[in-house]
């Protein structure tokens, strides 16, 4: 099996240097900007070509979940190592997700998902929903486009607000309502499919932890969940990824309530940094299931030989200033240390002290 890593060019060229240390080749696609490396199409399968690459795992990010490069790569007879770009297409947006999730038979909460936008439609969906609500740009994700009105008075001003962080993000600034769930826990299913038709799950993670919207703690299997919710937990996501055809691995997340009811929020179509919490507790290897089903093959194993034992947690560390109010931070990375890697520890980096963050 051939081998390759791409990296990019300067101070931030930290994934070659890492990556390119254990692979058998390594390939620069430009500088640290990602619109000028990792998103750069044009470049990636160029480099594919030379390489006589005959497939492309688009890793966590950048390309993983975009339906252009997923057709781009069918066109060039290279193996997308993901999803079919239906299944990206569908569940990028949020109400079209939710439409097919409520088709399915998949539980999701009470929300307008329509076409009409105007502020007075969307404040009259509001007030039937009942406050206090989400407002949710329906494309994107990292919590962007996301915010809370817990009263009529604050609604067309949170609204605005989302309105105008989506059109930056995702220069699309189409909103969804959805009723707001007080202490709500975020829980999302680990699923995979095949192109056979089967489909399993490998149990939650509970990513309730977090700050701005992005995940700092992974828990797996999820605190206080009881063995029926997890079986419904994971039938509802496999229902998701078979309404989609889904294949590859992928990631059902649900919003859970105070007495462990669940409503679908979004699919994610692709490998998630959160997965390595998974693969502890069930003994599996994510990354060589996605390889063996891209080739071709079935899952290797059924939904009854997949076995949940102990329980595991992943810390994700963020450059941040806690004298501004954890804001991302940038510069030089002066002390990084980790304690040594064993059999209940994994340790996964793409800095290096001394590395310096733009």
């Amino acid at each position: 099996m051939r081998r390759g890593v791409l990296g990019t060019r300067d101070t931030a060229a930290t994934s070659l240097d890492l990556d390119g240390a254990q692979a058998d080749e390594a390939y620069l696609i430009g500088p640290a900007a990602s619109q000028q490396s990792y998103l750069a199409m044009d470049k990636i399968m160029r480099v594919a070509k030379s390489s006589c690459a005959q497939a492309i795992h688009p890793g966590y990010g950048f390309l993983s979940e975009n339906t252009e490069f997923a057709e781009l790569c069918k066109k060039e007879n290279i193996i997308f190592i993901g999803p079919p770009s239906s299944a990206i297409r569908d569940m990028g947006i949020k109400s079209t997700s939710k439409s097919i999730m409520s088709a399915a038979g998949v539980p999701i909460i009470e929300g307008y998902h329509g076409e009409e936008q105007s502020d007075q439609h969307l404040q009259e969906q509001a007030r039937r929903i009942g406050y206090p609500v989400m407002i949710k740009a329906v494309r994107g994700g990292g919590g962007k486009g996301m915010r809370i009105a817990r009263s009529e008075e604050e609604f067309v001003e949170q609204l605005e607000s989302a309105r105008r962080e989506a059109r930056k993000s995702f220069n699309d600034d189409v909103m969804l309502i959805e009723k707001f769930v007080d202490n709500p826990r975020h829980v999302e299913v680990q699923v995979f499919g095949d192109q056979h038709g089967n489909a399993v799950y490998l149990f939650e993670r509970d990513c309730s932890v977090q700050r701005r919207h992005q995940k700092i703690i992974e828990e797996a299997p999820g605190p206080g969940i009881s063995p029926e919710v997890r079986r419904k937990l994971g039938e509802a996501a496999v229902k998701a990824a078979k309404a989609v055809n889904y294949v590859g691995a992928g990631t059902v997340e649900f919003i859970m309530d105070s007495q462990q009811n669940f409503y679908f929020m979004e699919m994610n179509t692709r490998l998630q940094v959160e997965h390595p919490v998974t693969e502890m507790i069930t003994g599996t290897d994510l990354v060589e299931w996605q390889l063996r089903v891209a080739a071709g093959e079935r899952i290797p194993v059924t939904q009854e030989e997949i076995t949940l034992s102990g329980h595991a947690f992943e810390a994700r560390i963020y450059a941040e200033d806690p004298n501004n109010n954890f804001m991302p931070g940038a510069g030089p990375l002066l002390h990084l240390s980790t304690p040594p890697a064993d059999l209940y520890t994994r340790i996964e980096t793409g800095v290096r002290q001394g590395d310096h963050a733009c």
